[in-house]
């Protein structure tokens, strides 16, 4: 009896010990700010957002401004998880045996974006993609480094990915396209999600155009050099902190290198009407506008 009440000292030393040690583990943990990741299926895109803007799926048949979309998607994922970080944004498409295209090389670039090629079958049909979505959502929550997961799909195939990730404790968010008509999203995802958001024509206006449509171009204007369309940003630049003012550049500073997608419109409807030419779908050009912003931005802080 005496040698276990001797013990009980050490035992609740022991105690207090683990205590702290918890309190500080749970400490730590509050200090690790949330972190989330988009991931889009470049096949759903294409074919929701072509059917929305443009009339059809056909990707010949119009062309899709994939930098400013996706700044625009960070803008938007920036003001819904406003206390975390992004990791990166995943984008899902498919591509004869695996070799990118030029486009998606472009895409490739970017900062803060991850290009994952699945095959492209012989009638065009991507294969392999809910796959690679499914093993990196799943890796992604198994080691803690998302909290939450912005899915922009619509395939029922998706719902094993979406159920992976909820089972390491992350969150999927369903982000969708406007349709015409009817769904374009399967109903079994819908349920399975733990929320759902709709973006609609207005969003992706500003990104998708037919490719017959340009009208500065059939008025046979030719096409500007980068350094011109670069001068027209750093002018739209001026413009636009003499009407908004220094506060408005300090807001503007810590979201570098992307634009607010309101900020981005505003910016390339201002910079067709001086060139008077089509920026719609010339994602070099609109990279060069998007830098001579920014660097005229830069020089006034």
């Amino acid at each position: 009896m005496d040698a276990m009440n001797d013990d009980l000292p050490a035992l609740a030393a022991r105690i207090d010990r683990t205590n702290e040690l918890l309190t500080r583990m749970l400490a730590e943990v509050a200090k690790t700010p949330s972190t989330h990741a988009i991931f889009v299926d470049a096949g759903y895109l294409y074919a929701a957002a072509g059917r929305l803007v443009a009339g059809t799926e056909d990707r010949r048949a119009f062309d899709l401004d994939a930098e400013g979309l996706i700044e625009a998607l960070i803008d938007r994922a920036r003001s819904i998880f406003a206390d975390s970080r992004l990791l990166r944004v995943y984008w899902y498409d498919g591509a004869r045996r695996r070799i990118h295209t030029t486009e998606q090389q472009c895409i490739a670039e970017l900062p803060d974006v991850k290009v994952r090629l699945g095959n492209l079958n012989a009638n065009n049909q991507q294969k392999g993609v809910d796959s690679l979505i499914r093993t990196d959502l799943e890796s992604l929550a198994r080691h803690r480094a998302i909290s939450d997961a912005a899915l922009l799909g619509g395939d029922e195939d998706l719902v094993s990915a979406v159920e992976a990730a909820q089972g390491y404790g992350a969150r999927v968010h369903l982000w969708g396209i406007e349709a015409p008509e009817g769904r374009n999203q399967a109903e079994p995802l819908l349920w399975e999600v733990d929320s759902q958001r709709t973006l609609d024509l207005d969003f992706f206006k500003p990104y998708v155009s037919r490719r017959t449509a340009a009208a500065y171009e059939q008025a046979g204007v030719n096409r500007p050099t980068r350094e011109a369309v670069r001068f027209v940003g750093a002018q739209v630049a001026a413009k636009w902190l003499s009407a908004r003012g220094r506060q408005a550049l300090a807001e503007l500073l810590p979201g570098h290198p992307y634009l607010p997608g309101s900020v981005d419109q505003d910016l390339l409807v201002e910079a067709e009407g001086i060139l008077q030419y089509s920026l719609r779908g010339q994602a070099d050009l609109r990279r060069a506008l998007r830098d001579g912003f920014w660097e005229h931005v830069q020089t006034q802080y």
